[in-house]
């Protein structure tokens, strides 16, 4: 495996270990809708407290998964979408190598 592969590889890391927490997974659905939120709305529903909240915002802008933009005196959150997308393509080439070693797998059982 080449070394740009595995250091791409090693890049996703940080995005999978970021959305490898339910309320950091739910912080990125609010973010879904293409709006920027501030902390109070994020916090809104929750049980958590703004410092919570805001902690695991850092995290995720740690990951690249959210930027915040500043609104006044208020910090803004929102979505960027492109770690995820580069993560999806991912996934999609770990599961069509899956897939052809399966079908290899399945044509050497059934003796084809």
């Amino acid at each position: 495996m080449g070394s740009s592969v595995a250091a791409r590889r090693r890049g996703h890391a940080p995005i999978f270990a970021a959305l490898g927490d339910e309320t950091r997974l739910s912080l990125v659905a609010k973010l879904c809708g293409g709006q920027p939120r501030s902390i109070s709305q994020l916090t809104r529903g929750s049980r958590l407290t703004r410092q919570a909240i805001t902690k695991h915002l850092r995290v995720l802008e740690k990951a690249e998964l959210v930027r915040s933009v500043h609104a006044g005196r208020e910090s803004l959150f929102e979505l960027n979408p492109a770690p995820i997308e580069e993560i999806k393509k991912y996934l999609d080439q770990v599961s069509e190598l899956w897939d052809r070693k399966l079908a290899r797998l399945k044509s050497f059982v059934e003796g084809n």
